[in-house]
């Protein structure tokens, strides 16, 4: 038997333009194709520290087995790593169709006051989106009007903060820092929030929901209840209080 082709991992040349690099990477993973065999081949926890990820996405990059959607998002981080002017973020949807609901994610994408996103889908249109946006209300809707073609109702939005060009960090990925129940919103609402958020995700300012919860990062077999304060000496009993 014939020997399978394997894709080749684009490398980053000066002449591109960012535009034709996230080209690339999109080229490559539909070149690994979407997995369609019901059986996971990577396992991705998201709870992972991201060099726990990358190492992952450099297994994806060896093996060459066909990905699905939240694979994508890594491999694209890893794809993306090196390049500070490019901005990754985790963009989630919850949908429902026929009395089911949907998970599905993709990695968005900010460069130069654009938006654009990658990823895997079995639809084309519900994957990668050029860098074309010229806000995030924009590209989020596009999605939620590519939803709509296929009779999907979209019920949540998920956005996280930007993925840090440090494939070394420890800290995990934080996948839903705003969440909108977009069921229940006017469009100008939805708008209104992710405009905020965007700005100040530009701004740099917002901070990990999980810096506010120090006790999960604690290692274990240390004690998570408070410190007791030292018990001062007791004195000794008295030959009377001895029967």
């Amino acid at each position: 038997l014939l020997q399978p082709s394997v894709p080749p991992v684009p490398n980053y040349k000066l002449c591109m333009s960012i535009p034709e690099w996230l080209q690339a990477i999109q080229t490559y993973m539909k070149m690994l194709q979407y997995n369609h065999t019901g059986t996971q081949f990577f396992e991705i926890r998201k709870t992972r520290p991201l060099s726990g990820l990358m190492e992952t996405a450099r297994e994806m990059t060896r093996e060459s087995l066909p990905i699905k959607c939240l694979e994508a998002v890594i491999l694209g981080i890893y794809l993306t790593n090196g390049q500070p002017s490019v901005e990754r973020f985790p963009i989630s949807f919850k949908t429902h169709f026929s009395g089911n609901y949907f998970h599905h994610v993709v990695l968005g994408i900010y460069c130069n006051g654009r938006y654009g996103s990658l990823g895997m889908s079995r639809r084309s249109d519900l994957m990668d989106k050029p860098l074309t946006y010229r806000t995030l209300s924009d590209l989020i809707f596009e999605f939620e009007d590519s939803y709509k073609k296929y009779l999907h109702s979209v019920k949540k939005v998920k956005i996280g903060l930007y993925v840090p060009h440090e494939p070394h960090s420890f800290r995990p990925i934080e996948w839903k820092q705003l969440v909108l129940n977009v069921s229940k919103m006017m469009r100008t609402d939805v708008r209104k929030e992710l405009e905020k958020f965007a700005r100040d995700m530009r701004m740099k300012i917002l901070k990990p929901s999980s810096a506010h919860s120090p006790v999960k990062e604690r290692s274990r077999g240390k004690s998570l209840s408070p410190r007791r304060r030292q018990a001062s000496p007791q004195r000794r009993p008295c030959r009377r209080d001895k029967s």
